[in-house]
Formats: C-alpha cells, structure tokens, sequence
C-alpha cells in the first residue's frame, strides 16, 4: 500500500523538460530588423572608411540568419549603396547628407557585412565592400552635356586642385591649408570647357601670412588639434577663363583621423591609392574576406543567392495558398531584394 501512495504521488510530480530556444524566424529584406542590421552596418562601413565619401543604404538586396545559440545570432547581409556629397571627415549626419543624382555620374558600392547580434546587441565580425561609378554611357543617354568623372590624377584636375587652393590661401589670413586628397572631379567639354573638383584639406601650424614666409615649415596640426576641412572648386577654361572657390573648416573633432597613404601632401596632388581611378574604392577599407558566407565551406554560396531566396519565397506562398489559414496567420517574409530608397543604378 506504502509502494503504491509512493508511486501516485511520484506520478502528480511537475515534470521539467529542458525546451531548446526556438531558432528566430527568417527575415525579409524589409523587415524592420533588417533595416536596424543595415544602418548599424552602414555606419559601420562610413566609420571605416579612411578614403572618399559616406555612403548611403540604397538597397537591402539579401539578409540570411544564422542561429548560433540562445540569444544569439548570425546576420549576413547583401547591402547596395549610393555615394552622398559628404566627405568621410564631415561631421554632417548621414541622414542630412545629400545623395549624389543619377546626373553627376553617382557613384554605387556593393557589401558583403557579416553582423553578431547577441543579447539584443548589433556587431560586425566582417566587412567586404566595392564601390564602383555609374557607366559614362548610361549618364549620356539622360544627359548628353552633363560633366562625368575624370581620373584624379588628371592633369587639368590637378591644375585646378593646385590653382583653386593656392587662390583661397592667398585669400584668407587665417591657418594655411593642405591638400590630403582630391575626392572627385568633373570635366565638361561643351558648350563651355570647365573643371569641377572636390578635394579634403587640413589646417597647419602656419597661418597665410607665415606661409609666404617659409611654406616648408607648415606642418599639419598634430592629432589632438587636427581640423580638416573640404573645398569646391569651379576652373572655366573656355570661353573666358574664371575661378570660384569654397573651402570649409570642420573645426576639431576628437577622434576622428585621417589615414596618409603614404606621401608628403604639401607636393603631392595624386593621392597613390587613387592614381588612374575616377573614384575612391570602398575596397580600399573594407576587404575581409570572411564577410560572406562563401568564404566559408559551413555555408554555400548557392544558399545566399538572391534568385534562390526569391525563389524560396514564392514556393512558400503558393505552398500557404492551397490550404485554409488560420486567423491571424502571417504570410512568410517578402523575397528580396527590397525596396529601392533612392534609384536603381
């Protein structure tokens, strides 16, 4: 009688099983996860970059996760991006930067971004990005006058580059400027003959005045006191010849460096990293190889194609439309890409 209470009472105890974490749900590329992934991976890629401009999402063209345990997760995405008018060193939000248009050949980069998201938290284990300009055709069938991206290491842009700084110095009496480099420029031919140019500057020990002097013995203000700064510059050349000139002074910003690629920038108007390029290269900051999935033989490449996904999703929707749904039921995440936020290129 003993053996059976035992037994019936042994019965009525709560029984705890260990229940493994559900693996999290796929993403669309429009998902709003997604897109907290893709700006915390834009700001990323803007923060480290050293060369050119910010870059803007103009597309999520892929997103896969990978679960790795409770909590945590693997994020890889696929992101398509657009060139803005603000230099890497400008402290300008990227949301108040302008994008660059269709017409002033824009400039598209492509990423690979490997994120961790653990505990709630976003963070990047790789980055593998291209950036590349828009085909000189494709801006002439839009705009037949419009000026296209020239070499930065052209002649005519070097003269520009050289004339347009030695004029504003010449100008203001306050701290000396540099070159650090030449962002982009712009050559028209018809119906006038002008040379539009972008270039990064920093300020030195010298002012104007000290300058004229002994220009040799101006030197870029050290780390802790760096200022750098961004001009335009317009040369017409023809018919009549004209200069215009605009240069601005970011003032101090803790923090925030610029990385020499290696020559004195008191001579040198072609930054070695850009000779013979039309454009800064995002590769030149962002090469890891292990960014994508395909670097790895743990994941195919195959499985993070977007004509795969796309697929996927189709097969998902016609396989949910042959049977009932029950209330509240949700339909599995558009295929990607998503959406485009500014134009396609």
């Amino acid at each position: 009688m003993k053996a059976l209470i035992a037994l019936i009472l042994l019965v009525q105890l709560p029984i705890h099983k260990a229940v493994p974490a559900a693996p999290p749900a796929p993403l669309g590329c429009d998902d709003p996860e997604s897109e907290a992934a893709a700006e915390f991976s834009v700001n990323y890629i803007n923060g480290h970059s050293h060369h050119g401009y910010k870059f803007t999402l103009n597309r999520i063209k892929n997103i896969r996760i990978i679960p790795q345990g409770l909590n945590n997760y693997i994020l890889l995405l696929e992101l398509h991006l657009l060139e803005t008018m603000c230099h890497v060193l400008s402290p300008t939000p990227l949301e108040n930067c302008t994008v660059r248009s269709f017409v002033q050949h824009a400039v598209e980069g492509d990423c690979d971004i490997k994120l961790q998201k653990l505990n709630g938290k976003f963070s990047v284990l790789a980055s593998k990005c291209h950036s590349h300009a828009d085909s000189s055709e494709d801006v002439l069938q839009v705009c037949p006058v419009c000026p296209l991206l020239t070499s930065l290491n052209n002649t005519e842009v070097l003269t520009a580059v050289a004339t347009a700084l030695n004029d504003h110095n010449s100008k203001t009496p306050d701290a000396y400027l540099r070159l650090l480099e030449i962002g982009r420029a712009n050559i028209q031919y018809e119906p006038a003959h002008v040379v539009f140019v972008e270039f990064a500057v920093a300020a030195t020990n010298c002012s104007a005045e000290d300058a004229k002097v002994s220009v040799e013995a101006c030197q870029l203000l050290p780390e802790d006191q760096s200022n750098f700064g961004f001009c335009t510059a317009t040369m017409v050349k023809r018919p009549s010849q004209d200069l215009r000139v605009g240069c601005q002074l970011y003032g101090h910003q803790p923090g925030v460096t610029y990385s020499h690629p290696g020559h004195d920038t008191s001579a040198g108007l072609s930054p070695s990293v850009v000779q013979g390029f039309i454009n800064h290269n995002l590769r030149l900051s962002h090469n890891n190889p292990f960014a994508s999935e395909s670097s790895s033989s743990e994941f195919p490449a195959s499985a993070f194609s977007a004509k795969s996904v796309a697929k996927r999703a189709v097969a998902d929707v016609a396989q949910h439309d042959k049977v009932p749904h029950p209330v509240g039921f949700l339909p599995p995440p558009p295929p990607c890409p998503g959406k485009i936020r500014h134009f396609k290129i």
